[in-house]
């Protein structure tokens, strides 16, 4: 099973909204095939995996793991239940049930009625944790929330506004650290920022030091007063206004209304579950941060330090979290945090 785990992360990234699956086929203790899922729209990872062994015959003796219980409707391609039984495979092994009400024990109960052994549960924390995007998308109905941010020494994420000589980003980590930023930015489904932001940076919030898709921006403009020069509006991605003038859709840009006098990032949270976004990366400025901390809107968050020090500007935020994991890189440090407080 924690093959099929590190199997089903080759697809971080590239399978949304479906989730992350890994498979593994073992006879008499040897592995003959595994796979996962690429893509949304082509074969899952049990697919995958089935195809992979080059003795058929041998499947009707083998026993099938999956990270993630086998689906049983037709989406854009067939149940995988089905492949599983035609194959002759007659043991199943799963990590975890899926949340999906599509599937949501069928494929378990399929699987049961035409002979099949069942094992269920196996590393199950740890194949959650693999698709913490896909169950909380379908058990919260809302995307996973990571907060992403950068302070200095001394706890500042920005120098002070008057002091800003022109538009463009001050850097408080290395480049590393950014090309980290960028990979991440790859793996989720959407990025956010606020006004003061992309009025002070001019980010272009896409994908440029690593590979991967370019993540939906998400941009809070209440007034609509962000020019339509700016990076955030160019065609390299989909951008979402969110603002409290008006809702609708074009090409490239689309503008969403909201009440900002109510819970904003509740609302927010609504419009991104809407358009079927399972992970938003939330990277400034601090009252945008903020916002979601003090709404307890939030799963991860992303503290980079970096060795400068302003003296004053804008503090970071401040939150309650519990340190999940911490690296070097180089003179930086990466903590990362979970909220435990849901």
């Amino acid at each position: 099973m924690s093959r099929c785990i590190q199997l089903g992360k080759n697809g971080l990234g590239s399978t949304y909204p479906n989730p992350l699956v890994g498979s593994v086929i073992v006879h008499n203790g040897e592995i003959i095939g595994e796979g996962w899922h690429y893509k949304a729209g082509q074969p899952h990872a049990e697919v995958n995996a089935i195809r992979s062994v080059e003795n058929q015959e041998l499947l009707k003796e083998a026993t099938i793991y999956v990270s993630l219980e086998p689906c049983s409707h037709f989406g854009k391609t067939p149940p995988c239940v089905d492949l599983i039984i035609e194959s002759g495979i007659k043991k199943v092994i799963v990590g975890s049930l899926d949340p999906n009400p599509k599937v949501a024990g069928r494929g378990i109960k399929k699987l049961m009625e035409t002979g099949c052994e069942l094992i269920v549960g196996v590393l199950e924390n740890d194949c959650d944790e693999l698709n913490k995007r896909f169950f909380t998308f379908h058990q919260k109905k809302r995307p996973y929330i990571f907060l992403k941010w950068a302070e200095t020494a001394d706890g500042f994420i920005s120098p002070k506004s008057e002091t800003r000589k022109e538009t463009k980003p001050v850097w408080i980590t290395n480049e590393f650290s950014r090309q980290l930023v960028h990979k991440m930015r790859g793996e989720e489904q959407s990025i956010l920022v606020g006004t003061n932001t992309v009025l002070q940076d001019n980010p272009s919030l896409t994908v440029r030091n690593w590979t991967g898709e370019n993540p939906v921006r998400i941009v809070v403009d209440r007034n609509l007063k962000i020019p339509k020069d700016l990076s955030v509006f160019d065609a390299s991605s989909k951008t979402i206004v969110i603002n409290e003038k008006e809702t609708k859709t074009s090409e490239n840009v689309d503008f969403e209304k909201i009440l900002f006098s109510e819970e904003i990032p509740k609302q927010i949270c609504e419009v991104l579950f809407q358009r079927n976004i399972q992970s938003v990366i939330i990277e400034g400025g601090a009252k945008t941060l903020q916002s979601f901390i003090d709404a307890n809107l939030w799963d991860e968050a992303l503290v980079f330090s970096g060795n400068k020090t302003f003296g004053e500007g804008i503090k970071a935020p401040t939150f309650q979290g519990v340190l999940k994991s911490e690296e070097k890189i180089k003179e930086d440090t990466l903590r990362t945090y979970k909220n435990t407080n849901h």
